[in-house]
Order: C-alpha cells, then structure tokens, then sequence
C-alpha cells in the first residue's frame, strides 16, 4: 500500500522485544500528526500573544499526554495492574515518580523557607508562599469520602483524570463518555460544596505539613520510606502471582517493540524514526519525563499541577450556555467568576487540559498507529457515566484527584495526599470488583 511502510522487529528474550512478524505504519497518520503539531505550535505562539500562561500551559499539556500515552503511564493502572494481573511494573514505576518529584520539590520549598517564604495556608497577607503548598489540604472526614468516591469511579470509568485525558486522545471512545460525566459530576460537587462545609464530615478536619511536624529532612526520609513500603509490597505481590501461577506479565504490541538494527545503521532511515516516535517508552521512562513536567509546572508557575478544578469550569460553561444553571450566586465560584468569564479560550488550565487531549492524539498519529476504540454495549456507557459522576463528584469533595489530591498533595509534603492515597486505593479495589461482577468492557 502507498501510505504504509513495513518494518521488522528482532527476536529478543523479554516481552518488550520484537519478533520477526512483520508491522505497518500508517504515513497518512504521520503526515496528519505533524500537521497537528505545527498547529499547536502556532496556536500556543498566538495565545502567549495574549497571556504568556495561555502558550505555556498548552506547551506543558502537549508534553504530557505525549509522554503519557507513548509510555502507557497512568495512576489507575497502578491499583488496577497489580490487583488484576500481578504484574507490578506501574506500581514500581509510580513509587519512582514520587520519589523524584519530592526529592526536587523538597529542594524548592526548602530554599524558599530560606528565604522567607511562608506555607500557603499559614501565611499572612503580602508574604512569600511556598509553592506547591497551596495543595496543603485539611485531612477530613469528607476528602476521604471523596478519595473513596474517586477510586470506585476511576475504576468504572476505566481510567483517572489525567488518564482519562490521554484516553480521550488516543482515540478511546470510552473515555469521550467519561469524560463529558466527569464534567458533570465536577459541576455537581461545586454546587454541593457549600453543603457539605456545614457538616461534621468537613469541619473536623486538620491540615500537616509534613515539615512542620518532622523538619524537612524528617520529612523526606519518612515519606520515602512510605514509597519504599509500597515498592516492596508490590513486588512481594507480584512474586506471589508468579508463584500461584497466576501472573499475568505486561505485553507490547508488535509494532511497539524494539527494531533489529541493520548491519550498516543510517541516522535517517525507519529504525531512527521508529526509536524516535513509535517504539514504546518503559513506565521507569514515562515516570522520569513525568516527575521533570511536573517540576516545570511548579516553577513555572508557582503552583503544583491540577487537573480536575478546570472540569468544574468546563461544567459552568456547557450547562450555563444551554440555560440550565447560574453559577454566578454560587459559593465555589465565588472567587473564580473572573475565570468563568473569561472564557475557555483565556484559561489557563483549560489550554492544559486540551493539550494533554492533544498530545495524546499526536503520539499515536507519529507512530502511525491511531484508532478509534468504541467496542462496548449500552449497558457499559451507563457504568462509564456512573463513574465520571464518581470522579468529579468525588475529586470536589476531596478538593483534587489523582493528581492535585494524590501527586501534588503528597509531593508538597500534605498528609492529606497519603490519606486521600489510601481511600484511593481503598475505592480502587472496590471498583475493580464492580467491573468484574458487572462485567463492564474496559
């Protein structure tokens, strides 16, 4: 065929090799990927035009559901992989990214304590914060609800918050339906927020900076200890699958595998673009590229990287445009009608947002290896609902997901980001079971 280009892969032990089968790349889909990334490109040059946040929040969203999607990285699949197959891979690779992304940050919110600035919830009016520490969050009874709410729908939904981004890119038509859900449930949560700040399940609660209590050496050791802690345990579980005989080990499509080198290799030939742009990254590559995006982001901007504030936005727009809500009387949008107002084109986290949707797309269309994935019944759409609902509703109670909640919470040193990690996964399993009893395509 005149739009495609055969290349072989080698015979190596290991399931991230090739075999000898021959693969196709799609050089329609390549041409229309670079298409698209000159496109963006001049998209974030006239949007940093505007607001130089606008450009950069689109460049960093790009790098990221790239990154995401090349290497497959994501945080339900770590709950999910190691309780399904036993295969504990993400797990570990997780840990990994934890581990450098605190390192780093403990680096910043040190040398800032040096120079007088103040954690974001103590600080008084004028002074310096911290960043990253305005993901310091009350530990309570309710996050942990949300945490738990959260972890049962990522697992219906089939993906996080970031993963169900990337998914939607991709091509996963699943995620599309979650997504819009996701959405909603965010609107939802917003409007009952000021409900729920009547009840005990909020008003107990306390925040911890870890360094208040421990020093930030104390901190650093006790959290890696944490990663340590989960680390081994994965691997303890997945060496009990292999001895139960029932691990399932992780498998790469043929065409995502490493190319046999040519006796004579030439820089511009297939094997390069194929190392460059189609072979799969390890979650170990995914999680070092991810843990260097999100220190950009918090130096870049001063703040931690969020995801799920901005669906609470993309709710306020669809049902006001339509009629169906004002927002304006709101508590939870109180402080953030300039935002709303200002529209999706001129906020921040909604270029990010859609650059991870893009970026996502991008990577499989380079690869030559784009399709759209909508093998499932009525009955799963309705599970998929359910749990974007869970999601959003869930990551307004707990004031973030699996990455303002969980990554930056427990990255800035947040009690609360280890606590919402255990209604997480907690949630996660329980949400496994349901996909399995219900039997729910994923």
């Amino acid at each position: 065929m005149n739009n495609q280009t055969e290349i072989r892969t080698r015979t190596k032990s290991g399931s991230v090799k090739g075999t000898s089968e021959k693969v196709t790349i799609n050089k329609t889909q390549t041409f229309i990927g670079l298409i698209i990334l000159i496109a963006m490109a001049a998209f974030a040059s006239s949007q940093s035009a505007k607001n130089p946040k606008l450009g950069l929040f689109l460049i960093t969203g790009l790098s990221i559901g790239y990154l995401m999607q090349r290497s497959r990285f994501g945080f339900a699949g770590g709950i999910r992989k190691l309780y399904v197959t036993g295969d504990s891979s993400l797990t570990k690779a997780l840990m990994l990214l934890l581990t450098i992304s605190l390192i780093m940050t403990a680096g910043l919110h040190f040398g800032s304590y040096l120079n007088g600035a103040q954690v974001a919830y103590k600080a008084i009016e004028g002074a310096k914060i911290i960043p990253g520490t305005q993901n310091v969050e009350p530990v309570s009874i309710l996050a942990t609800l949300g945490g738990l709410i959260f972890g049962i729908g990522m697992m219906l939904g089939g993906g996080c918050a970031s993963g169900t981004l990337t998914d939607a890119g991709e091509g996963e038509g699943r995620a599309l339906i979650v997504l819009f859900f996701f959405v909603t449930g965010s609107v939802w949560g917003a409007h009952d927020m000021a409900w729920w700040k009547t009840t005990f399940v909020y008003s107990w609660n306390t925040r911890v900076y870890l360094p208040d209590v421990f020093g930030y050496m104390g901190a650093i050791v006790i959290s890696l200890l944490g990663f340590l802690g989960i680390y081994v345990f994965a691997k303890w579980y997945e060496n009990k699958r292999k001895r139960e005989n029932t691990l399932i080990p992780l498998e790469y499509e043929e065409w995502e595998k490493e190319l046999e080198e040519p006796a004579e290799y030439k820089f511009f030939s297939k094997e390069t673009y194929h190392k460059f742009f189609i072979k799969r990254w390890s979650f170990y590559t995914g999680a070092v590229l991810l843990s260097v995006m999100f220190e950009v982001i918090l130096l870049s901007t001063g703040k931690s990287w969020g995801v799920t504030s901005t669906f609470a936005y993309w709710g306020a727009w669809i049902y006001q445009s339509i009629g169906l809500i004002d927002v304006s009387k709101w508590p939870y949008f109180a402080k953030e009608m300039k935002n709303i107002n200002a529209g999706f084109m001129n906020d921040p986290g909604s270029m990010r947002n859609l650059g991870i949707i893009i970026g996502a797309l991008i990577s499989p269309l380079l690869a030559g290896h784009f399709s759209f994935k909508r093998g499932f019944k009525f009955k799963d759409i309705v599970f998929y609902a359910i749990g974007g609902i869970f999601m959003g509703y869930g990551a307004r109670l707990s004031a973030g997901c699996n990455i303002g909640a969980l990554y930056s919470g427990i990255c800035n040193f947040s009690l609360s980001g280890w606590t919402f990690m255990v209604a997480l996964t907690i949630g996660g399993i329980i949400g496994v079971n349901l996909v399995r009893k219900f039997n729910i395509a994923s």
